[in-house]
């Protein structure tokens, strides 16, 4: 099957991923859902009284925001470069079905508002980014990577990590003194 290269068709590789995550929790992995994780009340409340410290944030943001993205980065210049854009959509489909769906099972419609500002404003920088270096990897040899690109992509990492550091606690903290 021949698929044509649009950034659209980033969504056939994701959306299965998603159905999957969603599948999984639904059908597989129900009594563990059941048990008290991130979305119990009782680690919420916590939530809302701990102070962030920024000193140590920043390496476990470091760690978990840079690893994969230059884990992605080295291998969208091997020839396993489409293979693993490919994986990398289908994963993170998986993930983000595990976490709405979790998520709306243990608190509803709030759960899934949850999710969607536990990403803001961080997102909106790491989205870009990704499709950027995704994109490259995809469609290589014909997109040539440049400076612009390594930039663009390095600064939208490190705005998206400041953001997820400073602003984002603030407003799931704001969010979680309204429910």
């Amino acid at each position: 099957m021949k698929i044509f290269h649009t950034r659209k068709q980033f969504l056939v590789f994701f959306m299965p991923g998603f159905l999957l995550g969603i599948i999984y929790v639904n059908f597989i992995a129900g009594k563990y859902i059941a048990e008290p994780g991130i979305f119990s009340d009782y680690f919420l409340d916590q939530f809302q009284s701990v102070r962030v410290e920024a000193g140590e944030y920043i390496w476990y943001l470091l760690k978990i925001r840079a690893v994969p993205f230059l884990a992605l980065a080295a291998l969208s210049f091997t020839k396993l470069r489409k293979v693993s854009a490919v994986l990398f959509l289908v994963w993170t489909g998986i993930s983000a079905g595990i976490l709405i769906s979790t998520a709306i099972l243990n608190m509803g419609i709030s759960g899934s508002l949850l999710c969607l500002v536990g990403l803001f404003p961080q997102f909106l920088c790491y989205i870009p980014a990704y499709l950027v270096l995704l994109w490259h990897s995809y469609t290589a040899p014909q997109s040539h990577w440049n400076r612009q690109k390594t930039v663009f992509v390095s600064l939208a990492m490190a705005v998206g990590v400041i953001l997820e550091l400073y602003v984002n606690p603030a407003l799931v903290k704001a969010f979680l003194s309204v429910l």
